[in-house]
């Protein structure tokens, strides 16, 4: 059993990580902005899940409950941080609103930057001890495409902070990973995504018990553990 941390577990890919975290046998706690049917009906069904009302945006909450878990004795095997925020799709150049775009990177970007910071001190030091956060195809420079600049932008930085954190705690025994989760049909990818976040929860989970050859000591990957390109 691992004590699992999904911070953006309220929708989406973050339910479907939740979820089979728990049918596995895991005790998951995961971060929510707001309660919806989704939670209330796992907080009546798993007594090993714990909700954490906060959000990435808000560094004094995440402070102070890495304080309350650290008092209590808690520490972490995983980390996944899957809150983000899609905005400015349609936007091109000339109409882009920089205030949202701003708000992508505090989320998409520094969002994971917050957590890490104050739960860092949480993670278990062994081999098994991963940080994973989730990111995109949209953050790789070499296959970029036209549009999508907050998103974008945001998902190359956090790719870049994966990289430096990887670097950082290469003598720590804990694992950091960029993990691209596929065209997903949730709330952010339109039903039209051929993927269901089910299957994509369950590929993840795959790549932490069997983690991925790395190739050029790169740490971005997609769902199944093929290397993308950044």
């Amino acid at each position: 059993m691992m004590n699992i941390l999904v911070v953006g577990g309220s929708r989406g890919l973050g339910v479907a990580l939740v979820e089979y975290g728990l049918k596995q046998g895991h005790r998951v706690f995961a971060t929510i902005r707001n309660s919806n049917a989704y939670i209330s009906r796992l907080r009546e069904q798993y007594e090993s899940l714990q909700f954490i009302e906060w959000d990435v945006t808000d560094e004094a909450a995440i402070k102070q409950t890495a304080s309350e878990l650290e008092q209590k004795g808690i520490s972490f095997d995983v980390i996944i941080n899957n809150a983000a925020i899609l905005n400015e799709r349609d936007n091109d150049i000339e109409h882009l609103d920089l205030e949202a775009t701003l708000q992508a990177f505090n989320i998409n970007t520094l969002g994971p930057v917050r957590v890490i910071k104050h739960f860092l001190k949480l993670i278990k030091k062994n081999k098994q001890s991963l940080i994973v956060n989730i990111s995109s195809e949209a953050g790789s420079i070499t296959n970029t495409y036209a549009g999508d600049y907050a998103y974008g932008l945001s998902k190359v930085a956090l790719n870049l902070f994966t990289e430096k954190l990887a670097l950082a705690l290469k003598e720590e025994d804990i694992e950091v990973l960029s993990i691209h989760p596929g065209w997903m049909h949730t709330d952010m990818g339109g039903k039209q995504a051929p993927l269901d976040p089910n299957q994509t929860a369950a590929a993840i989970y795959q790549l932490m018990s069997a983690r991925p050859t790395l190739k050029d000591q790169l740490h971005f990957i997609d769902y199944q553990g093929k290397p993308m390109d950044i």
